[in-house]
């Protein structure tokens, strides 16, 4: 009985380190970018629940793949920082082989996938965002702020990525929809840094866009990449891809986002970092869900 339960209490803890591992709740939010702008594809004219669900995976799957080896090669890293130091590389509870041994079944099964079940040019840009992520991003965290422009890449390339597993194409409405995920990743993705300055100084990460860490020009430009958002989400509309009411939602959602980042600015403060971290993780997701709300079928 002993065993038994000590059996099934490792087995619970080995999938809450493969949890940990892949990162999942990051993963959900990148692969649901992914599912929504495959569904807004103008090819894709039914719910097919089969094929939404095989995308799911195979995203899972590829996303996961790209954070197993972000954790491998960023062991020592994570380990100093107070919020990373319970991975389970980093904490030693998992070896460097087993997650690279995961990484390359997880990323080989997820591209094949996507080539089988959709087309290959999206699994060859989940190849490409793969690469991208693991090994390029990865490494140019602890060289240069260039790293957040660099990592934004395959950060929005899952909306790209979606658009031609429905589409199978390159068109104007998937890059529309990788621009503004491309562009959402900035003011978030400074406002996380902001708040957790500390952490990654320590850990030697050069994240924000000043070296003095948080500054008026990391403000300014969360302001301005906010801004840039407003003409990148009207493409949609403009493409035809959705319809007015749409347009008006994701207008003031723009407006929201823009407005916590002078916030930001005026008050520089942690607070107003927070503001912007949380406001960004509601935004993207509503505007996703309105723009496929509002989808028109040509």
């Amino acid at each position: 009985m002993t065993a038994e339960i000590h059996n099934t209490f490792s087995l619970k803890s080995k999938l809450q380190d493969y949890k940990q591992l892949i990162k999942f709740t990051l993963s959900f939010t990148v692969v649901f970018s992914c599912v929504i702008c495959y569904l807004l594809a103008p090819k894709v004219v039914e719910y097919d629940w089969i094929q939404i669900i095989l995308l799911f995976v195979a995203g899972m799957l590829v996303t996961g793949s790209a954070n197993a080896i972000n954790q491998a090669v960023e062991k020592d890293t994570d380990a100093v920082m107070k919020r990373t130091a319970d991975r389970p590389v980093a904490s030693g509870r998992m070896s460097v082989k087993e997650a690279y041994t995961f990484a390359l079944i997880a990323g080989l099964v997820g591209v094949f996938m996507m080539y089988h079940f959709f087309n290959l040019s999206s699994a060859l840009v989940s190849l490409f965002s793969l690469f991208l992520y693991a090994f390029i991003y990865t490494p140019v965290k602890k060289i240069s702020s260039i790293a957040v422009l660099v990592g934004a890449v395959p950060g929005a390339l899952p909306c790209l990525i979606g658009w031609v597993a429905g589409n199978d194409d390159f068109g104007a409405g998937g890059w529309a929809l990788f621009g503004i995920q491309f562009l959402w990743q900035f003011p978030h993705f400074w406002a996380i840094a902001w708040v957790a300055h500390g952490d990654y100084s320590k850990a030697g990460f050069k994240l924000l866009p000043a070296d003095k860490g948080p500054t008026k020009f990391t403000a300014v430009q969360c302001v301005m990449y906010a801004v840039l958002m407003i003409p990148v989400c009207m493409l949609p509309y403009y493409f035809g891809l959705t319809g007015i009411v749409s347009f008006w939602i994701v207008l003031v959602l723009n407006g929201f986002l823009v407005m916590q980042c002078v916030r930001l600015f005026i008050a520089m403060d942690i607070k107003s970092a927070r503001r912007v971290m949380f406001s960004s993780y509601i935004y993207l997701p509503l505007v996703l869900l309105a723009l496929l709300a509002d989808k028109i079928h040509h």
